[in-house]
């Protein structure tokens, strides 16, 4: 039986809203025993919530698990989840970025123990601040032919110095 609408007031959340909604903070609630711990301390959780995603992450039976997962999500009904979804957002995002600026490290290093001296030149053009002897000398020491461990611990170090001028934000 359908209830009546009063005029002037919002139509109420159908059961398919309410139902999807409550997924949401499942999901959200999964989201948050995943989470870091560094995360989960910046967020303002009650205690009860806190222990229920503790005791989630310790649990290693599925079935436990599963229904331990449905009481955080049952407990997020009410929790404001806005500021915990921003939460999990900037650290999805800082992850992203930190693993972008990886791989961009990565990159430069293979390009420089490939090409060489065009390579040296491209990244001291990009970045005047590098010392181009220490670059020049690390990617010498890398290109040593062969997988040798003396390669290895060059292309490292070759690494680590890439890191210290292009891994400054």
């Amino acid at each position: 039986m359908r209830r009546r609408q009063i005029p002037g007031e919002p139509e109420p959340p159908s059961k398919g809203e309410l139902k999807r909604h409550a997924q949401s903070l499942q999901e959200l609630g999964e989201a948050l025993i995943a989470a870091p711990d560094s995360v989960l301390d910046q967020l303002p959780l009650s205690e009860k919530l806190r222990d229920a995603i503790d005791l989630a992450r310790r649990i290693t039976s599925h079935g436990a698990l599963v229904r331990q997962k449905q009481y955080v999500g049952k407990l997020m009904r009410h929790v404001d989840d806005a500021p915990i979804r921003a939460a999990l957002e900037a650290e999805e995002a800082s992850r992203k970025h930190e693993s972008r600026r990886f791989h961009a490290i990565e990159r430069w290093r293979d390009r420089i123990i490939a090409e060489g001296e065009p390579a040296i030149a491209a990244l001291l053009a990009e970045q005047p601040a590098f010392d181009g002897d220490k670059l020049r000398q690390l990617a010498a020491g890398a290109r040593v032919e062969g997988d040798t461990e003396g390669s290895r611990r060059a292309a490292r170090a070759l690494f680590r110095a890439l890191n210290t001028v292009l891994g400054a934000p």
